[in-house]
């Protein structure tokens, strides 16, 4: 990051300081939010709004790239607004798995979010050619509100992305413009020598500002697509740190001293260094981005190490997901009423109390309600909390729940 100061879309790391526990680094307050939720906020885009936002990204991108920097893990989330103006500045954010390269340099370890990762990096020889792929993957989202390349599990995401077959006919593709889909298309190459660099992007005609993106509005059910596909998440947060406080202490004794083992240096909180020691240590053949991921579902606040009670959350997730009373104690949480069901106010409620407000609950609640009564019973709680999500119709594809077995 002190390597990209000074680019205008690039967070600023402001300073960086240590006491005995922990390294401090300062960043830039960007206040405006995510990406994703001032899409949402706007209710409605069109395709020249999209190619306006996809230019800034792969403007950030080609200057990584020149700079000898690949991000590796390019996602709507890492990309911030300063401010709430509307013409709020875009920044890239989140360097933590960002690597310096020389031409020509092949990366093995496989790293990233499931969605975006580029085919190349799951066969561990790859380049910069990767963060191209995973911002093609967010112009797809961005045009139909669901990612390219889904399945219930990961492993079922990671063979659609090697079979690399890209829905154009679904909707709303009929409706998109063809150079848009030329533009997905030549950025999702599963070839990354014939895929477009970020300098061929920024000159292709549909992304050139005035250039052939019709100014007509997309779908509205692409926007409610975005919503849900962002939504989901907190509702089994909460539903999994519920779990996690019902455990009875002897439940909870081995992760206890499993915590304890990993926390080498006794500072209350687990590295990614410390875990992935740590579950060598125990035997566990996990993969180095098996162990990225359960790193990022346990690091519920974002701060780059996992605490005491993210790690029994996320432990826990892997562990007690099916035990039935552990589930049914979860929905009586959210069902305050003893009514059988989970109505919007309580999921409302409940989220509020966990400090995730989220203007997207009704959709949430039609998500999960198979029976389409407005409300959640608990086997549609369950279902929910077992697998990804039901590919219904129209609701299609909506998040990965990282479940790895221990």
């Amino acid at each position: 990051m002190h390597h990209l100061t000074g680019q205008s879309n690039i967070v600023e790391l402001k300073g960086a300081f240590e006491d005995k526990h922990s390294v401090h680094l300062v960043m830039e307050l960007c206040a405006g939010g995510e990406l994703f939720d001032r899409i949402i906020a706007k209710g409605h885009y069109t395709e020249r709004a999209a190619a306006s936002l996809l230019r800034t990204v792969v403007q950030i991108v080609h200057t990584c790239h020149s700079m000898g920097v690949i991000h590796r893990d390019l996602k709507p989330e890492n990309f911030l607004l300063l401010n709430k103006d509307e013409d709020s500045p875009l920044k890239a954010t989140d360097f933590g798995l960002s690597v310096f390269y020389k031409p020509g340099e092949e990366f093995k370890e496989i790293v990233g979010s499931a969605y975006y990762i580029a085919p190349e990096v799951l066969k561990r020889k790859y380049g910069p050619e990767a963060d191209i792929w995973s911002i093609g993957v967010m112009l797809y989202i961005f045009l139909s509100g669901v990612p390219p390349f889904w399945a219930e599990s990961e492993n079922g995401i990671f063979n659609s992305i090697l079979r690399g077959h890209i829905d154009f006919s679904s909707d709303p593709w009929p409706s998109i413009s063809p150079q848009a889909k030329e533009l997905v298309k030549k950025m999702l190459n599963s070839d990354p020598k014939q895929r477009l660099t970020a300098v061929q992007v920024l000159s292709h005609p549909w992304i050139k500002e005035d250039g052939e993106a019709p100014d007509t509005p997309l779908d509205n059910a692409v926007i409610s697509r975005l919503k849900q596909f962002k939504a989901m998440n907190n509702f089994k947060k909460v539903a999994l740190r519920v779990i996690a406080g019902c455990l009875s202490e002897e439940e909870i004794m081995g992760l206890k001293e499993m915590f304890k083992g990993m926390d080498t240096d006794n500072s209350g909180t687990i590295t990614l260094e410390e875990l992935k020691q740590g579950l060598a240590k125990q035997g566990t053949k996990l993969t180095e981005y098996e162990v990225q991921q359960l790193m990022e579902a346990a690091d519920a606040d974002g701060n780059g190490t996992i605490d005491y009670d993210e790690f029994i959350t996320a432990t826990v997730h892997m562990n007690r997901m099916d035990r039935e009373d552990h589930l049914y104690h979860a929905f009586q949480h959210f069902d305050k009423d003893n009514s059988g069901y989970i109505t919007t106010e309580e999921l409302e409620q409940a989220l509020r109390e966990h400090g995730m407000h989220d203007a997207n609950i009704k959709e949430i609640v039609s998500e999960v309600d198979s029976d389409n009564d407005g409300r959640i019973n608990y086997d549609e709680f369950v279902a929910m909390m077992r697998k990804g999500n039901p590919d219904a119709h129209t609701k299609k594809r909506r998040e990965l729940s990282v479940n790895i077995e221990t």
